[in-house]
């Protein structure tokens, strides 16, 4: 794609630089149950393709607790031949054979005391993704006894990759697209995109628009959510035609308890806001 001369925007130019496109700001975006799959009619007993070990997935989040059992790589081989990216360690990370890669991202490169160079997860948020895509199961998994299941990911035999683009300030636009470039060439099927804003109406200055189609273009499929807004008009977030969007949905059960008032009536009422 040829670069559009004389374009300028808050006292930027990309005149001279014939491979920038486009110049916009860098924005922050945001990070937006065990039995999910069976509710959907996915049982853990669905017969699976031979060729889903050789699927990678990459994840772009917070991003990831290894030692989950979700992510014991028991019974994995080598990473799939076309894989062409690296694992980024540290002292409290290594990848294994089911996460192949890992690497971080940070623009301008200014770590505060609440971001660990690392791509160790930082709130949980990276980790429920990468196990709800490619997590092996986990029996008798509960919250405290409740919601006891076999939670488990789409693909439980694929590979996952995790880049590291979310901190405690946000998620940049700058690292998301990095990402996506780098995902692209290090040979992955499948990106998962669970963040986001308000998406703009102007695909050429949403990043994870131009990265998901950069993708398409590929043979990468981008899977991305809708979002943690709404009911309301214009609250999707990453409606994009080029990209899968998932939105979140009800589900078959309930976590109640009784509350007896001062009169003795008694009400039963939900007592988990989100239900596992």
């Amino acid at each position: 794609m040829r670069a559009k001369k004389g374009l300028t925007f808050g006292g930027l130019s990309n005149e001279g630089h014939d491979r920038v496109v486009v110049v916009f700001p860098n924005k922050k975006k945001q990070l937006h149950t065990t039995r999910s799959w069976d509710f959907i009619g996915f049982p853990l007993q669905a017969n699976r393709a031979p060729t889903e070990s050789d699927v990678i997935i990459a994840v772009l989040d917070s991003v990831i607790w290894r030692e989950s059992e979700s992510f014991n790589d028991k019974g994995f081989g080598p990473p799939p031949s076309k894989w062409k990216g690296t694992c980024q360690t540290s002292k409290n990370f290594t990848c294994n054979s089911k996460i192949i890669g890992a690497k971080i991202y940070k623009a301008g490169g200014f770590f505060s005391d609440d971001d660990p160079k690392s791509v160790r997860d930082i709130d949980g948020h990276g980790t429920y993704v990468a196990s709800t895509a490619a997590g092996n199961p986990v029996s008798t998994t509960s919250m405290l006894g409740l919601g006891r299941g076999t939670p488990r990911g789409a693909a439980t035999k694929a590979c996952i990759v995790v880049y590291k683009v979310c901190w405690f300030d946000g998620c940049s636009d700058a690292d998301i697209l990095a990402a996506f470039d780098d995902a692209i060439a290090d040979g992955v099927d499948i990106i998962t995109v669970s963040l986001g804003g308000f998406s703009d109406e102007n695909y050429f200055r949403d990043v994870i628009a131009i990265g998901a189609f950069h993708a398409m273009r590929n043979g990468v499929l981008t899977v991305t959510s809708a979002g943690n807004n709404g009911p309301r008009p214009s609250s999707l977030s990453n409606f994009l035609p080029w990209s899968i969007t998932v939105a979140a949905s009800t589900i078959d059960r309930k976590f109640v308890t009784k509350v007896e008032l001062g009169n003795r009536i008694t009400y039963e009422v939900n007592y988990l806001l989100y239900p596992i």
